[in-house]
């Protein structure tokens, strides 16, 4: 459009759907053609003809602004970052891995009989050991430490530290227990005899000093006399050893002046058949009360006693 020309018609005149009404048909609106929505497109250029109009419709699609122009693609060459190493000039060769048989074991040709490789059971069994080995050990370091904790609370445990515990008014008493004292044994041939008891050494075996014994105590009115001193009164054992020929024997005990209501018995606990001496060596003991300080014990021959034996020694030990 130049100036003195406002084109081929009136704006009112331009709608491009002018065609579709009555009005618009007898102004010559006809149907899209080569300018589009039935409006004449551009005319011809002419030699030294000046454009009359810059009106160019054309139809919706025609029109491109700005493209560039495609080119032609490679020869069917994929993208670098996708091409396979074979697709290039001199790549690998492609190698066809066989896929297995259903259920196929060890062999070829789906021959063989053995079993596919399953998964590592005996490993997965040794990690879940392992797994269970290690929550056991946390769990007790967690109780060891938890329980290390009411130690340094000494209230929790119903002590009170040492700078709350009052002074005992009580004087501390020695919870050390005394050593228990030594009670006597005494050799029999070192004792008091009464006639007519003797010492000898014929029979061997006496732990008597040089192997003295008492002998001579089968007879009524024999004895032997013990002065025992006793720390603390009480209940005890006197033990006696002596030896008989195979046969039972008794003698009357007196303790103090008072003679034992059963008499002290000298059997034959070894359950011997041989009446030598030196094989028949043997211990017995009777119950005694004794008073602290000095305690006369006596062993005699009375009547009605069984008394053919030797004696060795004597001694008190706890009940």
């Amino acid at each position: 459009m130049t100036a003195g020309n406002n084109g081929a018609s009136t704006p009112e005149d331009e709608d491009p759907f002018g065609y579709l009404y009555a009005d618009g048909q007898q102004a010559g609106a006809t149907p899209p053609r080569q300018g589009g929505y039935g409006y004449p497109g551009p005319a011809a250029a002419q030699p030294g003809v000046p454009r009359t109009s810059y009106n160019q419709v054309r139809t919706v699609g025609e029109r491109q602004y700005g493209q560039v122009p495609q080119q032609a693609p490679y020869a069917h060459q994929p993208a670098p970052q996708y091409a396979a190493p074979e697709t290039y000039p001199g790549g690998a060769p492609t190698r066809q891995v066989p896929v297995p048989p259903p259920g196929g074991g060890h062999g070829g040709g789906g021959h063989g009989s053995g079993r596919g490789r399953g998964p590592n059971t005996k490993g997965l069994l040794i990690a879940a050991v392992a797994v269970v080995a290690v929550v056991v050990i946390g769990i007790a370091a967690a109780l060891a430490t938890s329980g290390g904790d009411d130690n340094e609370n000494p209230q929790a445990q119903g002590t009170a530290p040492a700078d709350q515990v009052k002074p005992s008014d009580e004087p501390s008493k020695n919870t050390e227990e005394s050593p228990a004292a030594e009670l006597p044994k005494q050799d029999a041939a070192t004792l008091q005899l009464g006639a007519p008891a003797a010492l000898a050494k014929d029979v061997k075996g006496a732990e008597g000093a040089d192997g003295a014994y008492v002998t001579g105590f089968n007879q009524v009115g024999a004895s032997v006399t013990w002065q025992a001193t006793i720390e603390q009164a009480g209940d005890y054992r006197l033990y006696v050893r002596y030896a008989i020929p195979a046969k039972d024997a008794n003698a009357t005990l007196t303790v103090n002046g008072k003679a034992n209501t059963n008499p002290i018995g000298l059997k034959n606990f070894i359950g011997s058949s041989d009446a030598n001496l030196e094989k028949n060596w043997q211990t017995t003991w009777a119950p005694v009360t004794l008073q602290k300080g000095k305690n006369e014990l006596k062993l005699s021959c009375e009547a009605g006693n069984q008394c053919d034996a030797v004696l060795d020694w004597l001694e008190v030990r706890h009940g």
